[in-house]
């Protein structure tokens, strides 16, 4: 069985697409996992987009988990798969068409943020197949949006369109129909000329601070920008603008 994705890299942004049949099976979990790992570790790659079909984002595997009991589905060690993407310092954007359902709708809520297609649907169905979300969608859906609309969408299982995805904060743009990814490499090559410094400290401090008391993360957000007067980037980016001219951002 081959993996139902292909990646390619084009001027400091890494494409992760998913494929047909557009299922989370092993094998995809596994090069979904290498690559993210190589491209965090690849100094060429600021930017990693994931996006799937027209129709289908990408779904959890439920033939393979069917028949599975507990100590089954501990020893596959399904969230190693994740770590990488969890892990990446880069952003990471989700680029949606179609239905973003189970693992599908989890992958996309760990990534940065979500550019969505507007016929794009969000669900966490789990409670209809006598289960519930394993890999962080109940967590992650409820710190965006409440515990009201959260404990509605688990427990009906109902999808979420993506206009209203976007109305509640879990979409942050609606990309123009059958332009989802089109509209995600423009946004990622603007962030590719980025200092990639200042893009991996922003991203530490809203993955680290919201678990914190106000007080230390704010401590926290000042260490970590005193610190960055340490670097290249902050030396080249304010001299840029005090002479006028277009930053050259190293990452160092």
């Amino acid at each position: 069985m081959t993996a139902s994705l292909s990646v390619t890299r084009d001027a400091g942004v890494g494409l992760i697409r998913f494929t047909a049949p557009f299922v989370l099976d092993m094998p995809t979990r596994t090069a979904m996992a290498d690559a993210f790992a190589e491209m965090s570790g690849d100094p060429t790659i600021r930017v990693i987009i994931v996006s799937g079909g027209p129709d289908v984002f990408i779904k959890g595997d439920v033939r393979m988990l069917a028949d599975k009991f507990a100590a089954d589905i501990e020893a596959l060690d399904l969230h190693a798969y994740w770590q990488p993407l969890l892990d990446c310092p880069k952003p990471v954007i989700a680029a949606v068409s179609g239905l973003a359902w189970g693992a599908g709708c989890e992958l996309a809520m760990m990534c940065d943020f979500i550019i969505a297609d507007p016929a794009a649907q969000f669900a966490q169905p789990e409670s209809r197949l006598g289960v519930m979300p394993g890999a962080g969608g109940s967590q992650r859906m409820v710190r965006t949006l409440g515990k009201q609309m959260t404990s509605y969408l688990l427990m009906t299982g109902n999808p979420l369109p993506a206009p209203r995805a976007y109305q509640l904060g879990l979409v942050c743009e609606l990309a123009e129909a059958g332009q989802v990814e089109v509209r995600a490499l423009e946004i990622a090559r603007h962030l590719a000329a980025q200092p990639p410094l200042s893009l991996a400290n922003i991203k530490r401090m809203l993955a680290e601070g919201p678990d914190l008391p106000l007080r230390e993360a704010a401590a926290l957000e000042h260490r970590t920008w005193i610190a960055m007067f340490d670097t290249h980037d902050q030396k080249e980016g304010m001299a840029a603008v005090l002479e006028g001219r277009p930053p050259q951002f190293q990452g160092r």
